[in-house]
């Protein structure tokens, strides 16, 4: 069982909204003496945890391959070790980007196999400073001069939140990306779910949990997770 038509249209017609808004954005501020560090086969960020909606897990979902599926499965259940051991939301992040690792659709040159459907988070993150100060580990391996030499430069670089190195008003812009998929769960099923990239890119293709969720039951969509493995308070959460 798939996500309705109008849900994963209404996913589908918020990233396009969103496309042209930041497009516009980075035009500016490109243009204005702004520096933007992604490109195409930049990938310091891919192994980050990665938050999204179930309407966008299904439109994911709805265009992978097998072969990409059960790469994505695969993930989603270091993902839950993950959070079922880690000590502290901290330690969840470290080992995520250390030992979860990198994204499955990743391909072999570093860029994104499934660009077009990737999640609002993937779409919405963005360096004003070089890729090195995206990797996991870099932070930690600085000596306190070069952490200050850091926040001095974020907090004079245009387009920060003056904390990080990202630029921050792209983040502001996909806002109404969230409203949309929230409107759009809440019309077609009469809740909402919200958890892990992975973990419900992973539910979404599975046709007892989608059809727990259509019926608009929590509790047998909850089931469902936990029957296949895949339950975890921080992974999946239901409203």
């Amino acid at each position: 069982m798939t996500a309705p038509t109008a849900v994963l249209s209404t996913v589908k017609a918020a990233y396009a909204r969103y496309e042209q808004r930041a497009g516009q954005f980075l035009r500016e501020y490109t243009a204005s003496g702004g520096q933007v560090y992604c490109g195409a086969g930049c990938f310091g960020c891919c192994n980050m945890p990665i938050r999204l909606s179930l309407a966008e897990a299904a439109l994911i979902a709805s265009v992978l391959t097998p072969e990409e599926a059960h790469k994505v499965d695969k993930h989603a259940r270091k993902v839950v070790h993950n959070a079922r051991t880690a000590p502290s939301e901290d330690e969840y992040v470290h080992r995520h980007r250390l030992k979860v690792g990198y994204c499955p659709l990743l391909g072999a040159d570093g860029a994104c196999t499934r660009y077009d459907v990737r999640p609002t988070r993937c779409r919405d993150t963005f360096s004003a400073f070089p890729a090195v100060y995206c990797q996991e580990g870099t932070w930690e391996s600085m000596t306190k001069a070069e952490r200050r030499d850091y926040q001095r430069e974020v907090r004079r670089t245009p387009g920060t939140d003056g904390e990080t190195h990202f630029i921050a008003p792209l983040e502001e812009l996909s806002e109404p990306v969230w409203n949309a998929c929230s409107r759009a769960m809440r019309q077609a099923w009469g809740l909402e779910a919200w958890g892990d990239f992975w973990v419900l890119t992973t539910l979404a293709a599975r046709s007892g949990f989608m059809a727990a969720v259509e019926r608009g039951d929590k509790g047998a969509a909850l089931r469902e997770a936990r029957q296949a493995g895949l339950e975890h308070p921080a992974l999946l959460e239901f409203a």
